[in-house]
């Protein structure tokens, strides 16, 4: 038998939660702890028993360092704390004394920041500017230096825009029949391939990746809401200005226009993606789970 792996998650949320189903789907000898921010407990997932510890600013449970010295794998999902990272913070010395096979820290594609619409790859330059973009490039850089200094195989992976069964862009045109005039690309991952391109960087050989996860279609905003109106059989959608937007965050995340480069990731990983692009997935997601 296999020896059984331990992975810790920094974060239980979408994405630990999709790759924790595909390593159960794949037959993976596994187990795993993980963080949250109210209390340490123990809890169900898939039929998984696994202990959650507290881990909130500065305030964490001492108990966990135990689990996290003995975990093989680490991964990162936690964002951007006055663009610091709370784990570096708080465990650097730990992690620099500890015995990981391979950390992967989840960053997200808004560090290319706006290129006009233009083609990015891993080395295309970081201009991010938004307080999602300059924190998540910040943070990606005290990692680097981190790994650098120890050697350590630390990882890095940009993703794209999530979407899932609970959150796509069916639901949002259902909701409010609009979509954003101004024309911006975007690059998009349905979370089951995130999930397997979290799985095959883990197990890759390969060490100290920084790789995109993205699909294959980069598309404006008005493809997709066009595409997902014709699914739904709503005829007409409603343009909307972006200036028109009262959210800071949503304001924020239209600065920024870019096609993310996935050819890195597919070739490293040797990905097939299950849905290549945003029609693929919304159209699955239509047919199964209305």
């Amino acid at each position: 038998m296999k020896k059984k792996n331990k992975f810790f998650f920094f974060g239980f949320g979408q994405t630990a939660k999709y790759f924790v189903k595909e390593l159960i789907n794949s037959k993976k000898n596994f187990s795993f702890c993980a963080t949250n921010t109210k209390k340490t407990s123990l809890f169900h997932f898939n039929k998984k028993k696994f202990r959650s510890f507290k881990f909130k600013n500065s305030n964490y449970d001492k108990k966990l360092i135990k689990e996290l010295l003995q975990s093989n794998y680490i991964l990162i999902s936690i964002p951007p704390q006055n663009k610091k990272d709370l784990v570096l913070k708080k465990f650097r010395k730990l992690l620099r004394n500890s015995n990981f096979k391979k950390l992967i820290y989840l960053s997200a594609t808004s560090v290319y920041g706006n290129h006009n619409g233009n083609w990015v790859n891993e080395n295309s330059k970081l201009k991010g500017k938004t307080k999602f973009g300059l924190g998540r490039k910040l943070v990606e850089n005290d990692w680097v230096r981190f790994r650098n200094k120890t050697n350590l195989d630390i990882n890095i992976l940009r993703v794209s825009g999530i979407y899932s069964k609970e959150s796509n862009a069916l639901k949002r045109i259902l909701k409010n029949n609009t979509y954003v005039k101004e024309k911006k690309y975007f690059s998009r991952i349905r979370i089951e391939d995130l999930a397997n391109i979290i799985k095959k960087m883990f197990y890759s050989p390969r060490k100290t990746m920084t790789l995109n996860a993205s699909d294959d279609k980069p598309s404006t905003n008005m493809e997709v809401a066009n595409y997902a109106a014709r699914l739904l059989k709503i005829k007409s959608l409603k343009p909307i200005s972006i200036s028109k937007f009262k959210n800071k965050m949503i304001n924020e995340f239209y600065k920024d226009s870019k096609k993310v480069s996935n050819k890195n990731m597919k070739n490293f990983l040797k990905i097939r993606l299950r849905y290549p692009t945003y029609k693929e997935g919304l159209k699955n997601i239509f047919n199964n789970f209305r």
